[in-house]
């Protein structure tokens, strides 16, 4: 008796449905990127990377530990990893025979938060698993005897935690970032043994369509939103190809979702003080200048509210920290930008100029609501 085939737009609308029932993302791009993440994680092998999902949050009581609960119902092999070892994870991963599980990491922040010592083992095999190459390598053997041996590290995992993670990891994640209910937000409680034989039925379904449509999913190269390439494109770009296949509304919700998240994980990236001065300088102190003398771009980046420049380990940036981090980039004839003569009605004095920056710019720095191209020269 042959069975009916399996609506993968309708059946990723009721996988929606059942994360509203429970959580409170923040955005609709949210409950976009995490029911196609969900459904990824049954096609781990059409694919040639896997994104991290990461529910994020300030303060406890978010939601966090809520939205990988729900997860674990959805996705195939989940193993819940709170505390758990590098060795004990490596195992797990490598250990094929049980089939591959599918991680989820709570407390994160607990491994890599700020109070927390470096774990390079486990952030080692958190980078490796993005990839279906990725390995890990690990000596076997006793004394002597030992050999480095190669274990598959590729697996799909999900963390939720405090604050923020390691670069590394980040731009390897979708981030949700989560935050605590409104008064007006109300959501259905929760209840393990009611609730999660809906969400593993959901799964099953979810597991026969996956197979359904594995060989058409295997190989594709979704299209991208015009701006996301790179590292952004490698981590949407098995979320689009489970769009693509479920049809109806979802390929464009998916692409919707995944302009919106880039832009907001763009907008809070932490990782790098220089792209954040870069920026500063382009769109607040220069603003279409052709050049300026230091001392007025120093006041002008103090003078930024909420950025970093007025307390820089105690005291305001000045220009010898400005010329070490500007001489970390070069130029469009590959020279580190340095600061130059500038000549003023009343004398000569040290500043920058827009043409040395604009290469930088170009290259570093997210995309401006205005052209960010320096003025001409005037005569």
């Amino acid at each position: 008796m042959s069975t009916a085939p399996i609506n993968g737009a309708v059946l990723l609308d009721e996988i929606e449905a059942f994360h509203r029932r429970f959580n409170a993302f923040p955005t609709e791009a949210a409950y976009v990127a995490v029911v196609l993440w969900n459904a990824h994680t049954h096609l781990l092998d059409a694919f040639e990377s896997t994104p991290r999902l990461a529910f994020l949050s300030p303060e406890p009581g978010s939601g966090k530990t809520r939205g990988l609960e729900i997860c674990g119902t959805l996705v195939p092999q989940p193993m819940v990893a709170v505390n758990a070892s590098p060795a004990a994870l490596f195992r797990a991963v490598s250990g094929m025979e049980a089939g591959r599980p599918t991680i989820l990491f709570d407390e994160i922040d607990t491994v890599f938060g700020p109070k927390a010592k470096d774990n390079e083992e486990l952030r080692g095999l958190l980078n490796a698993g993005h990839r279906r190459t990725g390995v890990s390598y690990r000596c076997v053997g006793d004394g002597g005897q030992q050999t480095v041996q190669a274990f598959p590290s590729y697996a799909a995992v999900a963390v939720a935690g405090l604050g923020w993670l390691p670069d590394t990891i980040l731009t390897r994640s979708i981030v949700i970032r989560m935050r605590r209910r409104a008064p007006n937000e109300h959501v259905e409680a929760f209840r393990s043994r009611i609730h999660e034989p809906e969400g593993r039925a959901l799964r099953d379904r979810l597991a026969a369509w996956a197979d359904s449509v594995r060989d058409r999913i295997e190989g594709a190269f979704p299209e991208m939103p015009e701006g996301v390439s790179d590292r952004p494109a490698d981590v949407w770009e098995p979320l689009l190809a489970v769009a693509d296949a479920a049809g109806d509304g979802w390929p464009q919700r998916a692409r919707e979702a995944c302009v919106e998240l880039v832009a907001a994980a763009a907008a809070g990236d932490k990782a790098s003080l220089g792209i954040r001065l870069l920026t500063d300088l382009r769109d607040t102190v220069f603003s279409g200048a052709d050049r300026m003398p230091t001392a007025q771009i120093l006041a002008g980046l103090n003078s930024i509210d909420e950025a970093p420049w007025a307390d820089m380990g105690g005291k305001p940036l000045d220009s010898r920290q400005l010329a070490k981090r500007l001489g970390e980039y070069v130029t469009a004839d590959n020279q580190p930008i340095k600061a130059r003569n500038i000549r003023t009605g009343t004398g000569v004095v040290k500043g920058y100029y827009a043409s040395d920056l604009h290469d930088a710019w170009r290259r570093y720095c997210p995309m401006a609501a205005r052209s960010a191209t320096p003025a001409t020269p005037a005569d």
